[in-house]
């Protein structure tokens, strides 16, 4: 038996713990946080009441920009941040947005291609990890 999901706007500081787990666990927590985290929309997907996965969506004009999009270790692989992804895409759409992007690890080119997604540009790194920027009209 799967438990439902539901997904719903949340604070910015909300999307703190889990980025920081997720993504960057060996910086401090203040490595996490975006200078401009006030001025996006933070959405949490929630399992039985508990925040498992996070993402900011940030809209300039016409382009939104997806970032920190951050998944529990033992949720991934579950569809949860499938459904949280499709939510902000459509989110993005709402907000009048017509093109999206993000910065991806390279490692989850796969993932995003899925949701139609294609790399734009040169692999470039954060430390030792590759990314690829990823894009797509909406």
């Amino acid at each position: 038996m799967t438990a439902e999901i539901t997904i719903r706007p949340i604070q910015a500081a909300e999307t703190h713990s889990l980025r920081h787990q997720v993504l960057w666990p060996q910086e401090s927590i203040e490595y996490v946080k975006l200078n401009n985290d006030d001025s996006g929309r933070h959405f949490g997907a929630f399992r039985n009441g508990k925040l498992v996965s996070v993402i900011s969506l940030f809209i300039d004009g016409r382009v939104a920009r997806f970032r920190k999009f951050a998944t529990r270790p033992d949720c991934q692989g579950q569809g949860i941040g499938s459904q949280l992804l499709r939510h902000v895409l459509e989110d993005a759409r709402e907000q009048g947005a017509q093109r999206i992007w993000c910065d991806a690890r390279a490692v989850n080119e796969a993932f995003y291609r899925a949701f139609g997604l294609e790399p734009e540009g040169n692999r470039f790194y954060r430390g030792t990890i590759p990314y690829v920027r990823m894009a797509k009209d909406l």
